[in-house]
């Protein structure tokens, strides 16, 4: 099942630093996935000034299943999922094109990859799955050459 990060609003758990509120706030408005650097430059009226501040509430709002952290873009985004991935492998499609990003988890692929960590001795720890390519609405839209 598919999510977008589109417009997503989600739910703030009540013992949230305000440095941790910031960044998650800061996601939930972005259009694109962001880097720590690109979160820091839009919070430095709001105070933070360091890095540090900012990977900081970053590795809270990852370890909590608030944000996740896109591998290949070395970027952030806000989960999709208001009440996290519990057990699930996560998966993103994000469109070369727009940089649109889309959440999804598929319990047969989940228990495939536990299937097959179990059969070899492997300890998963975490799984992430990145797509890239480009989305239906790029794809949809006429080219210059059309």
């Amino acid at each position: 099942m598919a999510h977008t990060h589109d417009d997503h609003q989600h739910e703030r758990p009540r013992d949230l630093t305000r440095n941790q509120d910031l960044v998650l706030r800061t996601l939930n408005h972005a259009d694109a996935p962001l880097s720590a650097y690109d979160i820091l430059d839009r919070l430095r009226g709001d105070g933070l000034r360091a890095p540090l501040q900012v990977y900081r509430a970053l590795d809270k709002l990852v370890d909590q299943g608030l944000a996740h952290r896109l591998e290949s873009l070395n970027a952030f985004v806000c989960c999709a999922q208001a009440h996290g991935h519990v057990g699930m492998t996560t998966g993103f499609a994000i469109c070369s094109t727009c940089g649109k990003v889309d959440e999804f988890t598929d319990a047969v692929v989940t228990e495939r990859l536990k299937s097959w960590a179990g059969q070899t001795g492997f300890a998963l720890e975490r799984t992430v799955i990145e797509l890239r390519g480009v989305c239906a609405s790029c794809t949809a839209r006429p080219t210059a050459e059309s």
